[in-house]
């Protein structure tokens, strides 16, 4: 069973990756994440590392806050 948090954070990687026109894999490049990696963050299936979590939003553009304020 998928963890909610998990599955929250990914959602919202997910919709501001889309926001920013990035295909996963260009994202994934963006943020020195395995392209196969990135679809386990976003699918909520990996809990991710705080270094992740930094390097996903410095590939956004955006502060760890932000990203944070984006999960329901």
């Amino acid at each position: 069973m998928k963890d909610l948090h998990q599955v929250a954070f990914g959602k919202a990687v997910r919709e501001l990756r889309k926001e920013r026109g990035l295909s996963q894999e260009a994202f994934a490049d963006l943020a020195g994440i395995d392209r196969s990696y990135m679809g386990h963050i976003e699918r909520g299936e990996k809990n991710v590392t705080l270094t992740k979590i930094y390097q996903l939003s410095d590939a956004l553009g955006i502060t760890v806050v932000d990203l944070f304020s984006r999960i329901q």
